[in-house]
């Protein structure tokens, strides 16, 4: 089992802030988060991936709720022959501090800010709407 937080964060000009997720079978945009260390809460997780991700400090506000999905073995990244049950959590978050900066050595390898209206027009994965729809922004 993979648990992971996510964060949904917007700014004043109504766009979204999104993470370049780089291992998968496809590169695609993904929302900014990833999973908890070990003995890790996850708020403190979202705040450290986004940090990680995207360079900024965020303050972590509701939860928006939680997502469960099994991956089957044979759809899984890093090859198993075990399916990968995941618990998505996944929190609004808002910028606090920083300043925008790509990941280096990590699983996504930039980040970037999209007016809605183009998220629909990006290659995606589908937790980005996912999240957008708990955040009722989709």
């Amino acid at each position: 089992m993979r648990v992971a937080a996510y964060a949904v964060v917007t700014d004043d000009d109504g766009r979204i802030l999104l993470a370049r997720w780089i291992e998968g079978r496809r590169v695609a945009w993904t929302m900014p988060g990833g999973g908890l260390e070990p003995g890790e809460s996850p708020e403190a997780a979202v705040r450290r991936e986004l940090r990680e991700e995207t360079g900024y400090t965020v303050k972590v506000g509701e939860l928006l709720g939680i997502h469960s999905r099994v991956i089957p073995a044979s759809q899984r990244v890093h090859g198993s022959d075990q399916p990968l049950h995941t618990l998505r959590i996944v929190y609004r978050a808002t910028v606090s501090g920083g300043r925008l900066q790509f990941e280096t050595d990590g699983s996504t390898d930039m980040a970037e800010w999209f007016p809605l209206k183009s998220v629909a027009e990006l290659q995606r994965v589908k937790l980005v709407d996912i999240a957008l729809r708990m955040a009722g922004i989709l």
